[in-house]
């Protein structure tokens, strides 16, 4: 099976605002918790998110690889630097974060693609 990265984000987004409507107060509070932990400060924005992608990847969370993939490319990663990223979360969470570093992998590759 071959997910499309970029079409799976965008379902995910209809899904996520869905569910605003449902628990208006819980998304409220999580998109605060987000939008605060993901600022620049002493790590940058970029760091932040190749972290939340390399925990993604061990924590074996599909959709967290396609959002932080898409969003550490926006803040300026590298190709190069998210491949180092997959390495490490493999590392760390052995043959299963390998299985999801193959599929972070088809998703920079997708999203590299629809950036050109």
């Amino acid at each position: 099976m071959t997910t499309n990265y970029p079409e799976y984000r965008t379902h995910l987004q209809g899904l996520i605002g869905r569910l605003r409507g449902r628990i208006p107060g819980t998304m409220k509070g999580f998109g605060q918790l987000h939008q605060e932990s993901m600022k620049a400060g002493a790590l940058s924005e970029k760091q932040k998110e190749l972290m939340a992608l390399g925990i993604g990847i061990a924590s074996r969370c599909d959709g967290c690889i396609t959002f932080h993939t898409h969003e550490a490319l926006a803040h300026g990663a590298s190709a190069e630097e998210i491949g180092e990223t997959i390495g490490v979360a493999v590392s760390m969470g052995g043959g299963p974060a390998l299985m999801y570093a193959a599929h972070a992998l088809e998703a920079l590759e997708q999203f590299e693609a629809a950036r050109a």
